[in-house]
């Protein structure tokens, strides 16, 4: 069977071995990378294949490896409170829309993702839909529900409402429980399992031994393990326990990155949730304690990223997308630049931090985040130079080209440009309606800003719903 074949001319070449590019050609082969180097061209292609050929100019245009997001929450859904990841939108609805929304990852230049705990078995489908051809998205890793204890993230609700089924989080209490769900989510095909700890690092929400324990029991079943850990006492535990990356490490002391940086196990900070909060959360409605609250955490983390980056912690690009502060397709490559701002990496060090250096998150390592012969071919081409500007990678108009497994992804059609929001939480107002403002049209001291049109809509729908259901039972 003749192959496939594209070839990538006059490109300058980003390899990531140092701070410059060079001039070069890529030949791809069906989904390898057959040659790179100045001599490429279609002489290397069997006589009679070279009608096959493919031709991409990349004059003026850097070429790279696809980028990878570690930290992409593939079905939450864009997401604008907890209630609509936990409790409403059925698991089908959560489902297609998770499809629906792996296209626009894949076409901001990121061609690898992975999602660390999620609704359901979403990520595990949704992995083996791209996998298979069905749905258009990046190479997919995923965990399945988060584990979590009473004290951790996750168990939002008050009791008598617990933690449903179609929670993010799965409530374990127990090392037994703890086990028993690493086991079945493993049955199910995760590729890892995620826990989550305490929400900003305040306590340590698994003890030792349970930390210990499904570490142990996951590589025995042949699964890697992660943990959401901020402050120092998760993070320790989690080197103890052998975890294979930690999630944050916002609030580290000195003893703790270095033995953090003596295990050799990466660290994913991810920043880009707080960052776009802080910075651009007023455009959308945040309040000003919920900005404050997330700039606070950054100038916390900048402390501790910085001597992790010295001490030579391995770190990696992620970005909690998912969130409606941080949907998909918009903000992906915003972590690279905050990685240099809030941990003192390098331009170079910020790619490897989403190409080399991440591809072990997908159990890929050695065979994408780089451009030579017999690496798997996920390839973009950008207009401009990274190294020099690490933001023209935010810019989705400046990525021309993106090349997933030596596929050329087709951008025209306007998909990228479409939302498919959730099913809003059920909220009446904004405020308290009070005698007086009723009567003397005095403004709330303080409170959210006005609803926009697609609230309004929300409520409209909300209330039509209720009235419905009041005529059924009245029946």
């Amino acid at each position: 069977m003749a192959s496939n074949w594209t070839l990538i001319r006059n490109g300058n070449l980003l390899n990531g071995s140092d701070d410059s590019l060079s001039p070069a050609s890529v030949l791809i082969k069906d989904n390898l990378i057959e040659r790179v180097g100045g001599d490429v061209g279609p002489q290397l292609v069997p006589r009679d294949e070279r009608d096959r050929i493919r031709l991409i100019d990349a004059a003026g245009l850097t070429v790279m490896p696809g980028l990878i997001d570690t930290h992409c929450h593939i079905s939450y859904g864009e997401s604008r409170a907890q209630e609509e990841q936990d409790l409403y939108n059925s698991v089908e609805s959560r489902t297609l829309r998770a499809a629906w929304n792996a296209k626009k990852v894949l076409r901001a230049g990121f061609t690898g993702m992975s999602a660390p705990g999620g609704s359901y078995n979403i990520g595990v489908a949704i992995r083996e839909a791209i996998k298979g051809g069905f749905v258009e998205g990046p190479r997919t890793t995923t965990a399945g529900r988060y584990l979590s204890t009473s004290n951790s993230m996750t168990d939002w609700y008050p009791d008598p409402v617990g933690v449903p089924e179609s929670s993010i989080g799965l409530l374990t209490n127990s090392l037994p429980e703890m086990m028993a769900a690493v086991r079945r989510q493993v049955k199910a095909g995760v590729d890892y399992i995620k826990l989550s700890g305490s929400p900003f690092g305040q306590y340590q929400a698994f003890t030792n031994d349970e930390l210990k324990g499904v570490a142990d029991l996951a590589h025995q079943l042949g699964t890697r393990i992660t943990v959401h850990a901020v402050g120092s006492a998760e993070v320790d535990a989690a080197i103890a326990a052998g975890f294979d990356w930690i999630i944050h490490g916002y609030a580290m002391s000195d003893e703790t990155i270095g033995r953090l940086a003596d295990s050799h196990i990466p660290l994913i900070p991810t920043l880009t949730l707080l960052a776009n909060w802080a910075d651009f959360g007023d455009l959308v409605g945040a309040t000003s304690a919920e900005r404050d609250a997330a700039r606070r955490v950054l100038d916390g983390a900048a402390v501790s990223l910085h001597k992790a980056h010295q001490a030579g912690v391995k770190m990696l690009a992620g970005t909690d997308s998912g969130f409606s502060i941080t949907p998909y397709g918009e903000w992906h490559a915003r972590d690279l630049e905050l990685l240099t701002k809030y941990a003192g990496l390098s331009n170079r060090e910020a790619i490897a931090a989403a190409t080399v250096d991440a591809a072990s998150i997908l159990g890929l390592e050695g065979r994408v985040g780089v451009l030579a012969a017999g690496k798997l071919a996920d390839v973009i081409l950008v207009d401009g130079d990274p190294i020099r500007d690490i933001r023209v990678l935010q810019d989705k108009r400046r990525i021309r080209h993106v090349i997933k497994d030596g596929r050329e992804i087709d951008f025209d059609d306007d998909s990228e440009a479409r939302r498919w929001p959730p099913d809003r939480a059920q909220i009446y107002s904004r405020a308290d309606l009070t005698w007086d403002l009723a009567h003397e049209r005095r403004l709330p001291i303080a409170g959210p800003p006005p609803w926009n049109p697609e609230e309004r809509r929300d409520l409209a729908k909300n209330i039509r719903r209720a009235k419905r259901g009041a005529i059924e039972t009245a029946k």
